[in-house]
């Protein structure tokens, strides 16, 4: 029971970094990104074949798989420079899926649906396998932390309160003086560098992935974890994503109290009670379990 605990204790942590990263690109700067899958498959796919077919060691990958997250983010923010809400949200989720298809049908250098399978681990030759489940969970924990004040550090950063005026109106801000393309750009550069990371930490964990995991229902989740927790509050998304990811992993245990779904009729339940999770939330509270906290200026 304790390894299980701390396996979900490990995905919950990337669940996190994944959510921090949309909040500081829709919750702070109102950047819609639906592609979330396909950055995190980047990171994976980067980190992984690096450390597979070429022998870099892990310590380099990981590096680089945030650093191709980072230049996917800020190629998607320039390509899509024009587009706002819907028409973002249309493009990021192509960008995911093609993504997801490369690594899919490219089977010779990603080994495609068999999966890619990768040796190496962060100091994996230094710690036994005994305790590096634990060790990976808390380097987890602190690549979260890291996120963490990151994301709390630009929020309260004028860089945050730009970003803020940028997603109430960009046209006002741009009057102001401020360069709407540079912070948007940078923003979804650096949410792309954690989805990155999220994705290279994964993939060192798992030590086998493949296309499936990286569909578009990733996206789904991660959503979710920013709209229950509350977006623009970085506190907020931690609970947020912790709540989800316990309600999509407790939820696996309904068929053992009965008989009357099958395998496949329960994956669905899933998908509708976590639904419903999101529904009740939005009822009761529309702005999340911790809500955007509000800058009040000083009058003098």
């Amino acid at each position: 029971m304790s390894a299980y605990l701390i396996s979900m204790g490990t995905y919950v942590g990337f669940f996190m970094i994944l959510a921090l990263a949309l909040n500081l690109q829709w919750g702070i700067a109102g950047m819609v990104n639906f592609g979330i899958a396909g950055f995190y498959a980047m990171g994976a796919y980067v980190s992984g074949l690096l450390v597979a077919k070429l022998g870099v060691p892990v310590g380099l990958a990981i590096p680089a798989a945030c650093v191709a997250g980072w230049v996917l983010g800020g190629a998607v923010a320039l390509l899509s420079v024009r587009l706002r809400e819907d028409f973002l949200a249309i493009v990021t989720l192509g960008v995911g899926e093609v993504i997801r298809l490369i690594v899919l049908n490219e089977d010779q250098i990603t080994e495609g649906p068999r999966g890619l399978r990768i040796d190496g681990r962060p100091f994996g030759d230094l710690i036994g396998p005994e305790l590096y489940p634990l060790f990976y969970l808390l380097l987890v924990a602190v690549c979260v932390l890291i996120t963490y004040l990151v994301c709390e550090r630009i929020r309260r950063a004028p860089m945050g309160r730009t970003l803020r005026a940028i997603r109430e109106d960009d046209v006002v801000a741009e009057v102001l003086g401020k360069n709407v393309l540079m912070h948007r750009v940078l923003t979804f550069a650096i949410g792309g560098f954690f989805m990155g990371l999220a994705g290279a930490l994964y993939a060192h964990y798992v030590q086998n992935i493949s296309p499936e995991v990286f569909m578009p229902v990733v996206a789904m989740f991660i959503w979710m974890s920013v709209i229950v927790g509350g977006a623009g509050n970085n506190r907020g998304i931690l609970i947020g994503a912790g709540t989800v990811m316990i309600f999509l992993e407790g939820t696996r245990f309904i068929g053992d109290f009965t008989d009357v779904l099958d395998a496949e009729k329960m994956s669905a339940m899933r998908i509708i009670l976590i639904g419903f999770l999101l529904i009740v939330t939005l009822r009761l509270r529309p702005r999340g379990l911790l809500p955007e906290p509000k800058f009040n200026v000083k009058k003098t």
